[in-house]
């Protein structure tokens, strides 16, 4: 059984592709990532998302373990969560989530 976690109120992500509630705009960290395509967002916090394998990946800031994030819905690609930083300066990342721009939508807001 999945379940499917639905906020009511404003300030709300949805997937792009079918508007299930992905993150909460209070919890971003920074808008100041960039994505595979264009800009993207750091939360805090994720729901209705699926965790992908890990990986170690080489990102602009130095090598990541990152695993692919998937709405729990429809399965669209998202972005990625930050498992582990090697370098020290980024160690904030680990636990936290890359949200594409292209790939979340305002909801009621």
């Amino acid at each position: 059984m999945v379940f499917m976690a639905e906020l009511v109120g404003p300030r709300v992500y949805s997937c792009c592709n079918c508007r299930n509630h992905v993150c909460l705009h209070d919890d971003i960290i920074s808008k100041a990532f960039q994505g595979r395509n264009g800009r993207a967002f750091l939360f805090s916090h994720a729901m209705n998302v699926v965790v992908g394998a890990k990986e170690d990946r080489q990102l602009m800031t130095g090598l990541h373990t990152v695993a692919d994030i998937y709405c729990n819905d429809c399965r669209e690609l998202l972005g990625w969560k930050y498992e582990r930083a090697y370098e020290e300066t980024q160690k904030y990342k680990e636990g936290k989530f890359i949200f594409e721009k292209s790939k979340i939508v305002k909801e009621n807001w």
